[in-house]
Order: C-alpha cells, then structure tokens, then sequence
C-alpha cells in the first residue's frame, strides 16, 4: 500500500517535472522567437555596432577661383590623430602614446593621459588636421610598436593661397569645415560636397581585422565657383588702399570696389584692414592687437574674450556691403541724373546763385566755400560741388519725384549680391521726405541725413552712367563640378532703365569735367591718357555729433573711365581720415586716380594722350650698359633724360636707375665706368611737411631723383604727406624717390 501510493507520487511529481520543464521550454522558445523576429533588427543592429566600426571621411570642398581661374582658396589633404582607449593593451602603452605625441603635437601630456582613460570609448581626437610630414611620423610610431589603439583618419584643411587677400570677400571656414563667413558660408552647400564613410570589422579585442571585412565609400567632392574677381586688379586696389589707411591714420576702416558698369560683375572689393583667413582669430591690425595685449593685463578673462570677440568680428566684416554711410557729395551725381533726366536743369544757362549759403525752412545751409560761388550753371555747380546750388535743384525735382528715382537706382532695397551680411539703407518715408518745411529734401539732395552702403551706390551711378540701366550686382560667374564642367553661370540680368540714355550721356560728360578741368573738385584724380570721371565726397558722420558738433568725417571718390564710354566704377571711402585736410578731393580722389591709372592699361583700356600730356609721361630707363658713354648720352638725350658720368672709363658697367625703369623726364641717370666699381650711396633726406618746391629741391639736392604723386607741387599750399624710400634709407645715387602731396588750402567737398 505504501509502495503504490509512492510510485503514484513519483509519478504524479515527474509529470510536474516534465509539464514545468515543457512551459519553460515554451516560454524560452517564445521569448527566442519574440527576440529574433520581432527584435531581430534591433538585436542585429546591436551587433553590428559592437562589431563594426565606421568613420566618416570629409569630402574635398570645391576651389574657389578668381577670374582668370587662379585659386584663392582649395583644401589640402590632412589628418586627425585619434586615440582609441578601448584597444589600449595597458596602461603602459598609454604613458608611451602620452609621451610621443604630446611632444610632437604640442598637445598637453595629461589631456592625452585623461581622454586614454575612458576606456569605454573607441574615438578620442588629440589633435586635427597635422599636415603630412607629422602624420608620416606618427604612422612610423604606429609601425614601430604595433599599436592599435592610434589611428589617423583623414580630414581636409582649408588655405588661402594669396593671405589677406579679398579675405572680407572669401570669408574662411570653421574648425567642422563648414563656412563660416564670406563667401565661404554663403555657397557653403554648393562647396562642401558629400562626405565618405569607412567601415571596418572588430574582433573580441576590438581591434581591427583583415582588409577583406572593410569597407569605403569615397566622399563625392564639392563644386567650385569661378568669381568675377580678379586678383590683379584686386591686389592693385587693395595696395592702394591700404597705403590711403596709413598715410591719413584712418580710424574707422576704408573700402573700395571696382565695378563693370555695364554687366555689374565686380572685379574688386576691399576692407582694409582686413585678416589672413588662414588664422581668422588673429587680430591683423597692430594697433587693435597691442590694445587687446594691454587689456589682458588690466581685465579678467571674460572681458577680455569679449573685448577679443567682439575685434574679431570687426575685422572679419565686410564694410563695402555691411555699413550703410552718409554718402555726401558723391551722391550729387545721382540728383544730378535725375534733375537731367526730368529736364529740370540744362548743362550750361540756367544759372545758379551762390551766396555761401541756402536759407531752408528760416535756417542757413553752409556751402562748404564761404564766400560762395556766386552766378554758376549746372556743369559748374557739379565740378564746384556746390551744396546751394543742389538745394535749389532739389526743390525742382520735389519730394515725389526724387523718392521714386532713389527707389529706381535701387536705394530702398538691398541689391542682393552673392554674400552674408548685405545691410539695407536708412532712408525718409515719403511723409517726411515731402515734409513742408524742405529741410529732408535739401540735405537729402546733396547726400546727407541718410545711409546707403558702398555697393548699393556704385551699383546706383554705374546706373546713371551706363545708359540708364539698373544692373544686378554679382561676384560668381560660374559654378562648375570637380571635372570642370559648367553647373551654373550667371548672366548679367538689368533691373530696370532707370534714365534716358540721352541723359546718362550728359552726365558721363559733365563728370568728366569735374576731373579733366584744371578747377573741377575731382581734378586729383586725373590720369594722363584716359577720360576719367567722378564726383568728391566728404560727408559728416551727423550720427555721432557731440552737443551738436560733429568731429568726425568720410572721405570718399567715385570715378568713371573712360568718361566717354563708361566701362569700370571705382568707389574709394575713408572712414574717419585724421589728417590736416581730410576733402575727398584731397585725399580719396587721388587714391581712385592712382587704381586707374594701373587697372585700365591691365583691363585692356587703349590710353590717348595729348601732346602736353606726352611731353609730361614718365619715359623707360634706355638700356645703355655695356656701350659707350656717348652713345648713352644720346639716347638719354631722345628721351629727355640727363645723365652724370662717375669715373673716368669710356664704357657702361653699369647704372641707376636699371633699364625698363619708369622715370621722369628731366631726371639723371647715373652711369659707371670700368675704372670705378665703388657706386655711390646717398642719404634719403625727410621731406615729408615740405611744401612741393622745397621737396623737390631737397630730393634733386641729394642726387635722386624726384617722382610727384597726388597733387601738383605747382598747386597752392601743396605739401608733401609721404615718401617712399623712407627718410633715412640708404640708396644708390639716381633713384628715383616717390613723394605724395597733399593740400593745406580749402579744397571742394
């Protein structure tokens, strides 16, 4: 009895066992199911990661070219050296890795030593982008000790072949390659192409296996833009630029643009100073370096970061499209065409009266000559710059009339050029620009109490000047991909004609005489050879008036050429010149007349000189060594040089200045003889502050020979500002010695 009821309960507990054993069976074959059906992805993916490991690989961005497809900027291959904790065999081998690299990458030892320790992680960067010499280094450490936990993954490096230049153009780009400024960050997606992934197998140990578990997709490379820039023209803006900055201790910056009127294609735009996009975060200016060196001392840090931020930014800022100024006289040739193009004034007759003054709304407006122009036409009230005379014409255009065309020459809008940061203008609202008192219209006229920037008036006279049609500006002419083939191209696009072209004509002419005729304000601007035309500036910063008085000023000059078939506008802007005379006839108009006189013959503009002219030109050095001191004296003699023998020999050994040199007619070409090898040195002398004869006299004194630049040194209060060599330089006899003058008289705004 006893041994049944046991056997039955053996039994009874196997069926237990077997039923349990069945459930749990069922539920593991369940939850096998659940994971590998309904999870298997997410399980696989798991997997995949633990095994698998991917890195990204930057695509190559596209070349930025200039015109003539020189490059401005490309990118280099380089690599960034990564350190994986995981794979490290010890703590040994992290104390070798620290050791090596933080010398060779002037990384600090326990940066290296930390990120080494998280143990967890696969990727940890110790340094981006080392250039090729350091990564072959490294990749022989690599080899030499068998290392798997250092790797170098490629990465690309942005460079600016030229430095500095056109650098508020271009912009430059961050740290992930992406643009960060210029054109850089606004065609960012068109140059930065594709990036490529690399995928490779990991062991147990989580090292890297054979190459037959990798995998690589290539990174498809950007496109590159093709701009209307060209870099010898901008290179030849930018040195006088940045000659203009120094010689008149400009505090607030100066830009300029050259400009085809005819296509708005842009061929130059400069700051100055500017950056080397090569080290954007370094502070180029010295002056701003040296305040921020001495403001570290005297502030915590997060004023001076903030101090630094903030000169980064200004220095990186584009101020021809991003800093609507007060335009002043330049915008006369804007009222102008459209006084011209509403028949309200003819070039000559309709005589103006300038007393010194214009009563506006009971109040006296100053012309800038106090003693008035007395009885002038149009032509003279341009040339003269005359602010009555501009008042009055204002009032015959009325306030309807002279708001749509500054909204026809585009003033009321941006002009939409290809870069970040283009501001707007500051302008009246019709309401207050037609105000009964007149006193908007009347500055207005002459180009005050309001802003435009820099792009949007050249863009606005190259208007007026080409016939009368309002054109699109742009800076790329091309996109093309990474076989050169043509993705895009821009064409020249007319917004609109905006004057007759009969009236456009008159103008160009009158602009003209502003430069060619011995009494027109813009006269420093002249350039033998060529029909140069413009219009001065000198406009006050009324914003920044302290108690009503204003103290600081723009100097400014656009210019035309040639005046009777306009093709290229330069616009030159000093902002805040501090000099004896700060008239944008003095100082602005000369720097416009130097640009052209180097760009127009580049650009292929045939020069046509009058006889005076020719009689004045600079003539080439002859190429008289190796013959005999009387045939160099007659070659000399053609050319109306003179020359001065040192020694006693018959023959050239050699001379000074070298042959191909351009010097003036009238100076001295010093000659030696076999029988003298010793040249003859001389002293620079300092003629900066004389007036233009005594400058001449001390240069000619000396033995050098003298080149006039700016104004004439015939002209009334003519003194000289600078020189180059340097007072004090010591130079061969017979070199030439540039001297620029300036006026200490009045001069037209």
């Amino acid at each position: 009895m006893v041994r049944g009821t046991s056997n039955k309960m053996r039994l009874r507990l196997n069926i237990v066992i077997f039923l349990m054993a069945v459930a749990a069976m069922a539920v593991l074959i369940g939850r096998l199911f659940y994971i590998q059906i309904y999870e298997g992805e997410k399980w696989q993916g798991r997997a995949i990661s633990q095994q698998m490991r991917a890195m990204q690989i930057s695509a190559e961005r596209g070349v930025i070219y200039d015109t003539n497809m020189k490059t401005l900027a490309a990118s280099a291959t380089v690599w960034d050296v990564i350190v994986s904790p995981a794979q490290l065999k010890g703590p040994e081998e992290l104390e070798l890795i620290a050791d090596y690299l933080s010398e060779l990458l002037e990384v600090d030892r326990e940066k290296i030593i930390e990120r080494g320790q998280r143990t967890y992680s696969y990727y940890e960067v110790i340094k981006s982008k080392v250039e090729k010499d350091i990564a072959d280094e490294i990749n022989a450490f690599i080899l030499k000790h068998r290392l798997n936990s250092v790797n170098l993954v490629e990465n690309t490096r942005r460079y600016y072949p030229y430095g500095s230049l056109a650098s508020t153009v271009l912009g430059f780009t961050g740290s992930d390659n992406n643009g960060a400024y210029g054109l850089e960050a606004y065609y960012n997606k068109t140059l930065s192409g594709l990036p490529g992934v690399r995928t490779s197998a990991k062991n147990a140990k989580g090292a890297d296996m054979d190459f037959l578990y990798e995998q690589r997709f290539e990174p498809q490379p950007g496109n590159s833009i093709v701009l209307t820039i060209d870099e010898a023209v901008q290179h030849i803006v930018e040195k006088h630029l940045e000659a203009a900055v120094v010689e008149h201790n400009v505090e607030a910056r100066a830009c300029a643009i050259v400009m085809d009127v005819n296509t708005g294609a842009i061929l130059a735009m400069a700051t100055k100073p500017d950056f080397d996009p090569n080290e954007p975060r370094v502070i180029a200016d010295p002056h701003v370096a040296e305040q921020l060196a001495q403001l570290k001392l005297e502030v915590d840090e997060n004023e001076y970061l903030k101090a630094l931020g903030e000169a980064q930014f200004a220095q990186w800022r584009n101020k021809a499209i991003s800093d609507p100024y007060e335009p002043g006289s330049v915008f006369k040739i804007l009222t102008s065409a459209m006084a011209l193009d509403l028949e309200v004034t003819k070039p000559t007759g309709n005589y103006f009266y300038c007393p010194g003054f214009h009563v506006v709304a009971g109040r006296r407006k100053a012309c800038w000559k106090a003693a008035g122009h007395g009885s002038i036409d149009f032509t003279q009230a341009v040339k003269f710059s005359c602010n009555p005379a501009f008042m009055m014409l204002g009032e015959r255009i009325g306030a309807e009339n002279f708001y749509t065309y500054f909204d026809r020459f585009g003033l009321l809008s941006t002009t939409g050029i290809e870069l970040p940061g283009e501001a707007d203008s500051i302008f009246y609202s019709m309401d207050l620009l037609g105000k009964k008192s007149g006193e908007e219209l009347a500055s207005s006229a002459f180009g005050q109490t309001f802003k435009v920037t820099p792009i949007q008036l050249i863009t606005a006279v190259s208007a007026a000047v080409n016939g009368g049609n309002l054109m699109e500006p742009y800076i790329v002419k091309q996109v093309i991909d990474a076989n050169g083939n043509v993705v895009e191209t821009t064409q020249p696009s007319v917004r609109r004609q905006v004057i007759s072209a009969e009236s456009s004509k008159t103008l160009a002419e009158i602009l003209h005489k502003v430069v060619s005729d011995p009494d027109g304000s813009g006269r420093y601007a002249y350039v033998p050879g060529y029909r140069v035309g413009g219009k001065t500036g000198t406009s006050e910063k009324i914003d920044q008036s302290v108690d009503g008085v204003v103290k600081e000023r723009i100097s400014s000059f656009l210019g035309i050429a040639p005046s009777d078939d306009p093709q290229y506008a330069v616009l030159v802007m000093l902002d805040e010149p501090h000099l004896q005379n700060i008239y944008g006839s003095i100082i602005a108009a000369p720097v416009v007349g130097n640009i052209f006189k180097e760009i127009l013959p580049y650009l292929g503009v045939e020069p046509h000189y009058t006889e005076k002219e020719l009689q004045n030109l600079d003539v080439s050095t002859p190429q008289v060594t190796g013959g005999l001191v009387s045939d160099a004296q007659r070659q000399a003699t053609a050319k109306g040089l003179k020359i001065r023998v040192v020694g006693e020999g018959d023959t050239v050994v050699r001379q000074v200045p070298a042959s191909g040199q351009p010097i003036p007619r009238g100076s001295t070409i010093i000659l030696y003889t076999q029988e003298t090898e010793q040249s003859t040195t001389v002293t620079v002398p300092n003629v900066v502050g004389m007036s233009g004869a005594a400058a001449n006299a001390a240069i000619v004194n000396a033995g050098l020979n003298i080149k006039v630049g700016g104004i004439d040194i015939d002209s009334v209060g003519s003194v000289a500002y600078s020189q180059t060599p340097y007072a004090g330089t010591v130079v061969e006899a017979g070199t030439v010695v540039t001297v620029l003058f300036t006026s200490t008289t009045p001069e037209a705004d």
